[in-house]
Order: structure tokens, then C-alpha cells, then sequence
């Protein structure tokens, strides 16, 4: 059984209600819950079925991971095995996510499992990482990207070729199916992030105790806007979020991501 949250911010009512659709046609999706932290409510989006629960946070932007916290919350009350956290510009099939219950149900092991994520035209994107220094996420993001080629493809373990199973401590938060028990031990997303880091940090502390695993043996699209690459104000936001994280974990002396990124990368090798 698994529920799913998506959290909205001015939604597209119409591609969320085919989304929606789509997800309900999965014989394993016990709920759905819409988490709106628009201005104002949606009237479409407020009656589509029983099996499908919309909340409209009174035109307070709670931000992504507590956003999606308030859904979460409701699968451990309801003891719900598996929870999907995805984003409303995803495109999945119902076989995909009936694909990823079966193998969460025989892998007791397995705390976050994430398919294969490409773009509408069909090319990938490099969602499996490494955990980030401040060089990696600065850097390539203020200084020019010739500078940074080799060593974002590094981070984005582009060598793996993405064409095998991975076990990562970063994995997008596009698209996270997890298993109950692993986000409550994680103690849910971190509130403190508005947005952006979240999905880091989550994987990262899962990734302790459970295997957090990239599965190529299916792929959704997502539809990637890249916000903080086209709004000064996303990436103020971005850039926020971030220091916050590494002020969290440790900017430059980070031990537990030295570990996790040296066995990450010797796995990877003995494949």
C-alpha cells in the first residue's frame, strides 16, 4: 500500500489532473494528497475522488519538504508501508509505480528507490550524486562551466552510464519513493530548508541505515524547469538553502560525506 504527495505551487490544474488520473489507475495507491501552498485555493482541484485529498495551506507558502512532511505525517498515522513524494511535472505510468511497490515490498533493505528520470525528448538526466561540497554547487553555479566539465561529471557519476542499479547518497527529490519507516526514522524532511537541499539531506540520513537505490529498469519524465537558473529570486532562495545545509553539515570538513562518497565511488568501480 503507498500513498502519494505532491506539493503545488500555482499548478497547471489540468496536467495535475491527469497526473492525478494516472496515479489512481495503480493498484497499490491507497491516497493522494494534493499539498497547495498557492495564494489561492483551487476549486478544480478540490473534489477529485475519495481516494484523493486536497489541502490548501490558507496562501502560506510552507515551502517543498514541509509541504510534503504534512502527507508524510498521515502515512505513519495511518501506517502506510511506502510513500511517494513526486513532483507535479512528472509523467508516469501506473505499471511504473506498481513496478517500484513490488520491488520496495521484497527488499526490506531498501529505504528510497528512484527510477529512470529523462526529459520529454528522451535524454537523461543525471539525478544520482555524489554529496555535494560548496565547490560543486557554487562553483558550477556562479563560474563558467568549461571550468567545471570534468568535475560535474564527476559529481553526477555520468561514467556510471546510468544504465545499472546504484546505491546513492543523493537522490533527487523529483521523485522519491520511500518506505515509511526509513523517512520517520530520518525524522521527515528537514523544515528548516524552504526548498532545494531537502532532498539532499533526506537521502543522505536514509542512506545510514537503508540502501538508497537508482533503478534503470523503468523511467519517468520530468518535465525540469530549473527554476533558480532562470529567477534571481529562486536562486536567492537557492543559494539561502544551501548555506543552510552546509552550515548543518560542515562546509569544507565533512566526514560522513567523505565515507559516503569514497564507498559510493568504489562500488561503482567493482561494477
Amino acid at each position: 500500500m503507498l500513498n502519494i504527495s505532491l506539493v503545488l505551487y500555482k499548478p497547471d490544474c489540468r496536467q495535475v489532473r491527469a497526473l492525478v488520473s494516472e496515479l489512481i489507475k495503480s493498484s497499490c495507491v491507497n491516497h493522494v494528497y494534493l499539498i497547495d501552498n498557492s495564494p489561492m485555493k483551487s476549486e478544480e482541484l478540490a473534489g477529485l475522488g475519495a481516494s484523493v485529498t486536497y489541502h490548501h495551506n490558507d496562501g502560506k507558502n510552507l515551502g517543498y519538504g514541509r509541504g510534503h512532511n504534512i502527507a508524510i505525517r498521515e502515512s505513519v498515522h495511518d501506517t502506510v508501508p511506502f510513500h511517494l513524494v513526486m513532483n507535479a511535472d512528472i509523467e508516469v505510468k501506473a505499471e511504473v509505480i506498481d513496478y517500484l511497490h513490488a520491488f520496495m515490498s521484497k527488499n526490506a533493505n531498501v529505504g528510497i528507490v528512484m527510477p529512470r528520470v529523462t526529459y520529454p525528448n528522451g535524454d537523461i538526466q543525471y539525478l544520482c550524486r555524489l554529496l555535494p561540497t560548496p565547490w560543486d554547487v557554487f562553483g558550477r553555479r556562479f563560474l563558467p562551466a568549461r571550468w567545471f566539465r570534468h568535475r560535474n561529471q564527476h559529481y553526477e557519476l555520468r561514467s556510471s552510464g546510468y544504465d545499472k542499479m546504484m546505491n546513492v547518497p543523493y537522490l533527487s527529490g523529483c521523485f522519491m519513493f520511500m518506505r515509511t519507516e526509513a523517512v520517520l526514522k530520518a525524522r521527515l524532511f528537514d523544515e528548516r530548508y524552504f526548498m532545494y537541499p531537502e532532498d539532499i539531506d533526506l537521502t543522505r540520513t536514509i542512506h545510514r541505515d537503508y540502501l538508497t537505490l537508482y533503478l534503470p529498469d523503468v523511467t519517468i519524465v520530468h518535465n525540469h524547469a530549473r527554476g533558480s537558473y532562470k529567477s534571481w529570486r529562486l536562486l536567492g532562495v537557492h543559494t539561502v538553502n544551501m548555506c543552510r545545509y552546509f552550515n548543518k553539515w560542515g562546509w569544507f570538513f565533512d566526514s560522513e560525506r567523505t565515507l559516503m562518497n569514497r564507498l559510493t565511488l568504489e562500488q561503482l568501480s567493482d561494477k
